[in-house]
């Protein structure tokens, strides 16, 4: 971010996000906004300008991809119900060329899913080269939703943590590079969330009972939450922890994330692959 988007910033979203060793989760407050100097109207009209910045770099990264470039970014967004995965996708991916973008929503496992590895579904769903990949969820749920359900016996996925690291630091090895964010909302904001999918008709479709029964168990959560961060948060693969009351706050802060991201790649316009004044004259003949 070097023009430190603007001056929005007081310290960058990457390093102010970070994920540090001793960063306790239930210390967070959920409504705040690390780094940020403006507040909720800058933030807004940022997103949208910050948004464009965005797009030109991932249309880089789609051109280079065409091109036979075989680097990829991907973008992980691991949270409770109603911390806004859905709404990050439509707000901060919808600025991207869509083509350019491989989108995996992860629900529970199918049948044929149950009887692979767990990151079976997940290495068929990898992005390609050149594209921006996006989960919704992801691998981690079988480190946490597994965990608090009992799913498995306590030894399978303990051993899952260093299986997950050495899993990610392969694929940064054929160019894909990681962005692991951790969203946060506070359970007053997401009881005023699920309670806003009961008034509106438009909303029923996004209401599962189910959530307020995981509601119950926000303690076991919390403690897989600070496990995960703990253990897979790595120097070349780390968490960066999303405080998600303030939407128009979390998905400024994503969108920062990701340009840091795509600048670190250092990307030009590829070379044409013919000549230039060739294809003007026979152009201009045509």
């Amino acid at each position: 971010m070097a023009d430190n988007a603007a001056g929005l910033w007081e310290t960058p979203a990457v390093e102010v996000l970070r994920f540090r060793p001793g960063m306790q989760i239930a210390d967070l407050d959920s409504r705040s906004t690390p780094g940020l100097v403006s507040g909720k109207t800058d933030g807004k009209r940022a997103l949208h300008e910050r948004g464009m910045v965005l797009s030109s770099l991932q249309e880089k990264l789609y051109a280079n991809g065409r091109s036979g470039d075989n680097r990829s970014v991907l973008l992980v967004l691991q949270g409770m119900d109603t911390a806004g995965k859905g709404g990050m996708v439509r707000h901060v991916i919808g600025h991207v060329d869509p083509q350019g973008v491989d989108h995996v929503a992860f629900g529970v496992p199918t049948d044929e899913e149950k009887r692979h590895h767990y990151l079976w579904r997940v290495t068929k769903a990898l992005p390609r080269g050149g594209q921006l990949g996006v989960f919704d969820r992801s691998h981690y749920e079988d480190v946490l939703v597994v965990r608090v359900h009992g799913f498995v016996p306590e030894t399978v996925w303990r051993s899952r943590y260093d299986e997950i690291n050495q899993f990610e630091k392969e694929l940064l090895g054929t160019g894909t590079t990681l962005v692991k964010v951790a969203m946060f909302v506070s359970l007053d904001e997401q009881k005023s969330r699920l309670q806003k999918r009961l008034e509106r008709p438009d909303k029923y479709w996004k209401y599962n009972p189910g959530d307020v029964t995981e509601r119950k168990l926000w303690p076991a959560y919390q403690d897989a939450y600070q496990a995960m961060l703990d253990k897979t948060s790595t120097e070349d693969a780390p968490w960066y922890v999303v405080p998600c009351d303030r939407k128009w706050y979390s998905r400024i802060a994503v969108t920062e994330l990701l340009i840091d991201a795509f600048e670190r790649l250092r990307l030009e316009w590829p070379k044409p692959d013919f000549d230039i004044d060739t294809e003007q004259r026979r152009l201009a003949e045509s």
